[in-house]
């Protein structure tokens, strides 16, 4: 029996713990917001010494004040005090949506022109999860670190690699940072680049042979030499500005995409289907494991973030899909990229001449 309780105990903790909430009256007076703020403090284990605390409670106010707003509103998406509640927006893009994609894109000049595999791909399913067919990791948390193209690259690998050998192996993220020249580690890159390094390096290692920081590091060739290894055969671009084209090829594997993701809606969502305001700035990296629609008939795409599973829906996101704008919303058909493998091989080992192909 009480074995029965400490278990049902710690079951409402994990639900209270899941999701911070906050009524109108949290929002009555100062007295009522500074509680409120304590009580985020405690949930998030955050530290501040005195005069830093009060100027994080006013960014934490103004914070409260955006969230609870545009939770009256009739949106199809809901919003939420999350680890970013005491963060300016300004902050938050600079330590989450740092990836610089667009600028990328500029430096590199136009997107490589590749084939479209699933060009001839018809009768597509009104929806798919590939989360359901065990092709998806679990969530990863980029931390302050610009790595999400590496988290998007990732997510693709995996997802080729489960349906070419029904095996869902966690890859480093790491690897890519620290030797993926082509890009700049916690400073931004391109997906493309990093299939590429991949591609010529003869695969990628594991995550756990190779974990994640969240920080630059120097390349640790040790840790990729005779190790298991995840090896693409290539990659492909999916024609830009087509969410037809985004659909057939999501309709056959885990694609890495770019969006912008600095919005403050973004920053703080929860749940539902995201239609809020957004640009074309490309900022972040992540990918789209899956599609479908709501009951009302609303479409979107199931997107994996790399913000840790607080964020959002368990760490996901469904965004509207087949807007009225030929890059999608947020820009998410403008940089879609995914990998090629036909070998089913995923355990091929490098030689000691890899540290000179580096």
């Amino acid at each position: 029996m009480k074995l029965s309780l400490v278990a049902l105990s710690l079951a409402l903790v994990l639900v209270l713990a899941e999701s911070f909430e906050f009524q109108e009256k949290d929002l009555a007076s100062e007295e009522s917001l500074w509680d409120l703020y304590e009580r985020w403090r405690s949930r998030h284990t955050v530290s501040r010494d005195l005069h830093e605390k009060h100027k994080r409670f006013n960014v934490f106010k103004m914070n409260v004040k955006h969230v609870h707003k545009v939770n009256q509103m009739n949106m199809p998406y809901k919003l939420k005090l999350n680890e970013f509640a005491d963060m300016t927006n300004h902050e938050f893009v600079n330590s989450y949506a740092s990836s610089k994609v667009s600028h990328f894109r500029m430096l590199h000049g136009d997107r490589k022109r590749t084939g479209f595999v699933h060009e001839n791909t018809e009768n597509l399913p009104p929806s798919v999860d590939w989360r359901k067919k065990g092709a998806v990791s679990g969530i990863k948390d980029q931390g302050k670190c610009g790595s999400c193209w590496a988290f998007s690259t990732v997510v693709a690998v995996e997802g080729i690699n489960k349906i070419k050998t029904n095996e869902l192996v966690s890859l480093s993220e790491q690897e890519l940072v620290d030797c993926n020249k082509e890009n700049n580690g916690c400073d931004g890159g391109l997906m493309e680049n990093a299939f590429d390094f991949i591609q010529k390096t003869g695969g990628l290692t594991t995550e756990q042979n190779y974990p994640y920081s969240a920080r630059d590091g120097s390349c640790d060739s040790s840790k990729m030499m005779n190790s298991p290894l995840v090896i693409i055969d290539g990659y492909e671009m999916v024609p830009e500005n087509d969410e037809n084209a985004l659909m057939k090829a999501v309709a056959n594997q885990p694609v890495s995409v770019a969006l912008d993701a600095g919005g403050k809606d973004f920053q703080f969502y929860s749940e539902g289907v995201f239609t809020g305001d957004c640009g074309t700035e490309l900022n972040h990296g992540v990918a789209i494991v899956g599609y479908g629609a709501t009951l009302d008939g609303t479409k979107y795409w199931v997107v994996k973030n790399s913000w840790g599973a607080e964020w959002g829906e368990k760490g996901f996101i469904r965004i509207q899909r087949g807007i009225d704008a030929e890059e999608g919303l947020c820009g998410i058909a403008m940089e879609a990229s995914y990998p090629i493998k036909s070998s089913s091989n995923n355990t091929m080992r490098r030689s000691a001449s890899f540290k000179d192909e580096l």
